[in-house]
């Protein structure tokens, strides 16, 4: 690509687009970095670099970049059909993806709803949640749990259960109002319990992030949490919503977290990885149960008054089931295992850093948390120089987050992990000799 492109591309970046999550003052000030292609788990930019994709493109490519097996299925499904509605219709693909997602998603789980991103797909689990109460009488159960540090999305039903205050408090005024569960950990489960012992009758729905928080910095939530969260909802007749955008498609070494605990929830949302990080598409999973509570004569109003123009796009099922059949032929979970074990070894050595508070990790979800004050901006000066060593990361705060595609090989990893510390080392150390 010519300079003098280059250079116009980077202009118009800064005087076009608002990008998300961005204080935009900061990002007109400095020379963006575009990206104009990718192989595997490398992105390269207009000015020829090569960076690993140690985010996965944020949490989304699965089995790297220009897979031949996703390319081959969204140009084969291009000559077919590229979009038509599920509101009256169906198409093949997305009937062929849903009936694949019920066989590998937690036993129960009957129904598939689509949307295409995150937000909407827990959006959707509230609002069917809700309604089902409505419709089969209970009319009372109408409150929303949620767990302290929630993250959810950014609609404004999703974040009407998000708990961070930096994403979340501008937004209090617009929101409806939820039952945040102040308690982490083992003492969130009793306080929950308590909850439901005094107000069950009355709260429709918990919604959780199972074994890991990872907008709040890849917190962990402990063993057997998830299970007792599951018990305690089914004793008191609340319904079970698990947001696993995050967490699932194989970031925790299982498809889907929930299966480390042998929990079936009432809801289970999927995102991000789902089309291998190609497509938009997102899927909101349900019972038969809750199903049947929809199924009443046209003239009681009772339907699902729910729907987006892409619902069940063709090109991004087509992405999806390409990506499912991936796992399955190239043994991808199988195989991850000992990446994992592998990774949790190398990660031992952030601890010989004093500026290194605690290292979190669950699978190939990684918090690296750092002690400095969040004003200080330690993460994002970490991610500004482990781009001079040819690596892509992105900051929670404080917390250095390593979610690297699933495709990563061990001398990869060993790549990553040596960046990022030298990267933390370089900052952290001069960031301590200026105070000094």
């Amino acid at each position: 690509m010519s300079k003098f492109r280059t250079k116009h591309l980077k202009k118009w970046d800064q005087k076009y687009i608002w990008h998300p999550f961005t204080q935009m003052k900061d990002w007109v000030k400095q020379e963006p970095l575009v990206i104009d292609s990718a192989d595997g788990i490398y992105l390269k930019d207009i000015d020829g670099k090569i960076y690993m994709d140690g985010v996965s493109s944020l949490w989304v490519n699965v089995h790297g970049h220009r897979h031949p097996k996703i390319d081959a299925a969204i140009k084969k499904q291009i000559d077919k059909i590229s979009h038509s509605t599920l509101l009256g219709l169906a198409n093949t693909p997305s009937i062929e993806l849903a009936k694949r997602l019920v066989e590998i998603s937690p036993k129960g789980l009957a129904k598939v709803f689509y949307s295409d991103n995150g937000s909407t797909a827990v959006e959707i689990a509230i609002k069917m949640a809700y309604q089902y109460w409505q419709n089969t009488g209970h009319t009372k159960k109408t409150d929303i749990v949620h767990l302290n540090n929630s993250y959810h999305g950014d609609t404004l039903g999703s974040v009407s259960v998000g708990g961070i205050d930096l994403f979340h408090k501008v937004y209090r005024k617009l929101i409806f109002k939820t039952i945040p569960l102040k308690g982490c950990g083992w003492p969130a489960i009793d306080e929950l319990e308590q909850l439901l012992k005094k107000k069950s009758d009355k709260i429709a729905a918990l919604v959780v992030e199972p074994l890991v928080q990872g907008a709040a910095g890849m917190l962990l939530w402990p063993n057997g949490a998830l299970k007792k969260m599951r018990s305690l909802t089914k004793k008191y007749n609340v319904l079970l919503i698990v947001d696993e955008v995050a967490t699932g498609v194989g970031r925790t070494g299982k498809m889907f977290a929930c299966e480390h605990e042998g929990v079936s929830p009432d809801f289970l949302c999927m995102a991000k990885g789902i089309t291998g990080g190609y497509l938009p598409l997102a899927a909101t999973l349900t019972t038969k149960k809750v199903f049947d509570g929809f199924l009443f004569d046209y003239k009681e109003y009772k339907t699902f008054f729910h729907g987006h123009t892409y619902t069940g796009n063709p090109l991004a099922c087509a992405a999806a089931l390409a990506n499912l059949e991936i796992f399955q032929k190239e043994r991808t979970l199988s195989r991850l295992a000992p990446k994992i074990n592998y990774l949790a070894k190398k990660l031992k050595m952030f601890y010989n850093l004093p500026s290194v508070a605690e290292v979190r990790q669950r699978g190939f979800m990684v918090g690296i948390e750092l002690k400095g004050k969040l004003e200080d901006r330690w993460g994002a000066k970490v991610c500004e120089q482990v781009r001079e060593y040819g690596v892509i990361l992105r900051p929670l705060g404080n917390v250095i987050v390593l979610m690297p595609p699933l495709s990563i090989s061990t001398k990869e990893i060993d790549f990553l992990v040596q960046a990022t510390y030298r990267s933390i080392e370089n900052v952290c150390h001069s960031e301590r000799s200026k105070e000094s």
